[in-house]
């Protein structure tokens, strides 16, 4: 068995070349007001692998300070669409019990119920530099479980937690969809800058055990 990981570094080298252009895209919604809601339109996202490719279209994100007003904290809106195309599928796939990825020290944020999987979530951390992660970092993120609608965050510096808004099972290929609308997150308790980050996985059992990761680039949650 071979457990096949990609952890988007063609995705890194495009994303670094329209950074500028998404930072100079910022608009606030409430010009001159130290209170404003930030928009910020976040880049596309593509990664391709044995029998998989994964898409992340129209992501965005509103930032507002949070309604306790204490200074350590805020609230985003994340949206996005994200597309999952599955051809490696073998023959005879079942579902088994499974409580979907957990993130527990050594998986990876695998699950392993026989099916194959698709997730969608974000990385959100307090002073934490979100690029410099790593997949053999994922034993010291914290586990938030899966989640629609809102979301209060507690947050503490150095610390990052894994928000997954989405999963599912497949056991055929084909296409396989997530549209994320105001995905509410409130963070609380980090007094420094908090980063956020979308995580897409496709995972495939079989003879050989495909995962498959595309990690948006990092932006600023203020």
């Amino acid at each position: 068995m071979r457990d096949i990981r990609n952890a988007g570094s063609a995705w890194a080298l495009r994303a670094a070349g329209i950074a500028a252009a998404v930072s100079a895209a910022i608009g606030l919604f409430s010009t001159g007001a130290a209170n404003a809601d930030t928009f910020v339109p976040l880049p596309d996202g593509h990664i391709v692998d044995t029998g998989i490719s994964i898409d992340s279209t129209a992501n965005k994100v509103l930032i507002s300070p949070s309604l306790a007003a204490n200074g350590a904290g805020r609230e985003a809106w994340l949206s996005g669409n994200v597309t999952a195309n599955v051809t490696a599928v073998p023959a005879g796939l079942t579902v088994g019990p499974n409580n979907g990825p957990e993130n527990n020290a050594g998986t990876n944020n695998s699950s392993t119920d026989g099916a194959g999987a698709f997730s969608v979530g974000y990385l959100v951390g307090c002073q934490v530099a979100l690029g410099s992660l790593s997949a053999g970092a994922s034993a010291a993120i914290s586990t938030t479980p899966s989640l629609t609608g809102s979301l209060s965050l507690p947050l503490a510096p150095g610390q990052v937690k894994w928000v997954n808004f989405n999963y599912i099972n497949f056991t055929k290929n084909g296409k396989y969809y997530f549209d994320l609308q105001d995905q509410e997150v409130d963070i609380q308790g980090c007094g420094g800058y908090a980063q956020a980050r979308q995580v897409v996985t496709v995972e495939v059992p079989g003879p050989d055990y495909i995962k498959t990761t595309l990690y948006g680039q990092p932006f600023s949650l203020g």
